[in-house]
């Protein structure tokens, strides 16, 4: 896991989110923010079981982000292409409220607020 990575959620709390996982949400970018999703924060969770069915908690930067509907699919699909994964289930959340303090240093870095 890089330094660069948020905390990640796990089935319990600071398990990690698989490399491969976490490296295909990094495909996922909110079209307003030139920064992925995974590096944002704004995902929370993503446990894969032994039948590969992996379960991602996400959130968005806003309740009234106009690509609500749009990213949980993207998600979906990044999440897909992980070997060994055979299903994906996304469920957004709204607790824990996003916040800037959530996205890597890279992140902050790239948007100019460090």
């Amino acid at each position: 896991m890089s330094e660069n990575q948020p905390d990640p959620i796990g089935e319990s709390p600071g398990a990690p989110i698989e490399d491969e996982i976490a490296n295909a949400l990094r495909t996922v970018f909110d079209p307003e923010i030139p920064v992925n999703i995974f590096d944002l924060g704004l995902i929370y969770k993503a446990d894969k079981n032994e039948n590969g069915r992996v379960h991602v908690e996400m959130t968005l930067t806003s309740p009234n982000c106009p690509e609500a509907a749009q990213l949980p699919i993207n998600v979906e699909n990044a999440v897909l292409t992980v070997p060994g994964v055979s299903d994906v289930h996304v469920e957004l959340v709204w607790e824990p409220q996003w916040t800037p303090e959530k996205m890597t240093e890279a992140a902050k870095l790239q948007l100019n607020m460090m």
